[in-house]
């Protein structure tokens, strides 16, 4: 069983945020699937569904982003997933917009969500999409990622989402390693 998860946070004022990346991949690979993630538990909205004969869940943890680990602990409890079956999509102030970046494991790096998932799962060994933002040099980091991307940057975010949606297929129909020498 694969556990998918995109960090955002839940509301209209929040959708299409640079701080919503993780839930646009989800999105757009729930569209590209062709399934719904629209089932309420683990304080988020989910789906499951068989790909290839295996369980696959998308979540989408609705606890805002700095929570985001008591949704994927939940989750993981519940359908007992071993932390090796888990992959984590999120945004990177660090990389242009639309870069990928996935990794086998690392630390935080400052991103909050994810040092929510490192403190509630006790490990930072997870799989990890990256999915770049940028970083404004005049814009506050709390306030820059919650703003939504500008009209040039739309090509490049819209091509990364398409991205990490086949990386993680190709997680899927491959494995990790595979897809990182050829997202990477």
């Amino acid at each position: 069983m694969k556990l998918i998860v995109g960090l955002g946070n839940p509301g209209k004022e929040y959708e299409a945020t640079r701080h919503n990346c993780g839930f646009m991949v989800i999105d757009e690979l729930a569209d590209k699937l062709n399934v719904t993630v629209d089932q309420k538990k683990f304080k988020s909205l989910y789906t499951k569904f068989k790909y290839h004969g295996e369980d696959v869940i998308l979540l989408k943890p609705q606890t805002y982003m700095n929570l985001s680990g008591e949704a994927v602990i939940a989750a993981m409890n519940f359908f007992k997933i071993d932390i090796d079956d888990i992959l984590v999509i999120y945004d990177d102030l660090d990389m242009p917009v639309g870069k990928l970046r996935l990794r086998k494991s690392g630390s935080a790096g400052g991103h909050n969500g994810i040092k929510n998932i490192i403190s509630h799962v006790s490990s930072q060994n997870f799989k990890r999409i990256r999915v770049g933002i940028d970083r404004h040099p005049y814009i506050k980091v709390v306030d820059y990622v919650l703003s939504k991307f500008t009209k040039e940057e739309t090509a490049a975010i819209r091509e990364g989402i398409d991205r990490a949606c086949d990386a993680v297929i190709d997680c899927l129909d491959h494995d990790f390693d595979y897809a990182m020498n050829h997202y990477n």
